[in-house]
């Protein structure tokens, strides 16, 4: 990209090689202070190749998401804390659906101990973590296989789901607004994703605070059609006052100070908040 130094170059490569670049460990590899990474990454945020989080940048998005195996590398402790919250919420004996994902996959993960579950998803990755626990059953639901990250997609898949009416779901979101919009970058996935939602009694969104500073084009639902919020830190203001006004749980899986998009909002309104840790 024209206008970049050499060691610009190099933070963004990394970047887009796992996901996110941290100030301290860009500073210990390029062997200047952090206060020289933190202007390098000011000028790529700047630049929109990079948006700025706690301590470091990761990949802006707009139009097209992260590969698969970067996005695990990205809010990794905070995934891993949001999915034992979630998975802490859901009964033995139950049916749920888990839909595409490296958070729900970290659901999945921590659903390993459970009892008597029917599971119904459109993840290869959900199905692997899965099946082989003898008192969880597993349906994967049929079509055609995304070789970026095992997710099966289309209308096939879309049929398949409109068959259960479950108890429980399980979605993510790559990208949500201040609106409220939950949105994803690929426009089949988000029709498994609604068919999902409209066939569960209660739907559980799982998400890291960094998909409150990125963007992706397709909507796949708003706030108000979710039941429980599992995330990481606090949400800003306006959020938090969408989920106090639709009576929807806030479950916060990790110890962090509230998520600053917006320097002059107010403080939010007391919403259903609950610590994991309290939970």
């Amino acid at each position: 990209m024209a206008g970049l130094s050499h060691r610009q170059t190099e933070i963004l490569n990394i970047a887009r090689a796992f996901g996110r670049v941290m100030v301290e460990d860009l500073a210990k590899r390029f062997e200047v202070s952090a206060q020289t990474i933190r202007k390098d990454l000011n000028d790529l945020c700047d630049q929109r190749s990079l948006t700025r989080i706690h301590g470091g940048a990761i990949i802006a998005s707009g139009v097209e998401n992260l590969a698969y195996e970067a996005r695990r590398f990205v809010a990794a402790e905070e995934k891993k804390a949001i999915g034992a919250a979630a998975a802490a919420r859901i009964p033995n004996g139950c049916s749920l659906f888990i839909n595409i994902g490296t958070t729900t996959e970290e659901v999945a993960s921590a659903l390993t101990s459970h009892e008597d579950l029917l599971v119904i998803t459109n993840n290869l990755n959900v199905a692997m973590l899965l099946y082989r626990h003898p008192r969880i059953e597993v349906v994967v639901a049929g079509g055609t296989v995304r070789r970026a990250d095992g997710a099966v997609v289309g209308s096939t898949a879309t049929q398949l789901i409109g068959q259960f009416k479950v108890d429980y779901a399980i979605i993510g979101a790559s990208a949500i607004d201040e609106e409220g919009a939950l949105l994803d970058f690929d426009y089949r996935e988000v029709q498994v994703a609604q068919a999902i939602i409209a066939n569960a009694r209660n739907v559980m969104l799982v998400s890291d605070s960094t998909k409150l500073r990125r963007s992706a084009p397709v909507r796949i639902a708003h706030m108000s059609q979710i039941q429980t919020f599992v995330t990481d830190s606090p949400l800003p203001a306006g959020l938090a006052n969408i989920c106090h006004s639709r009576g929807i749980e806030v479950v916060v899986a990790m110890d962090k100070p509230q998520v600053d998009l917006d320097d002059n909002a107010a403080d939010a309104a007391p919403a259903t908040l609950r610590s994991a840790q309290g939970a």
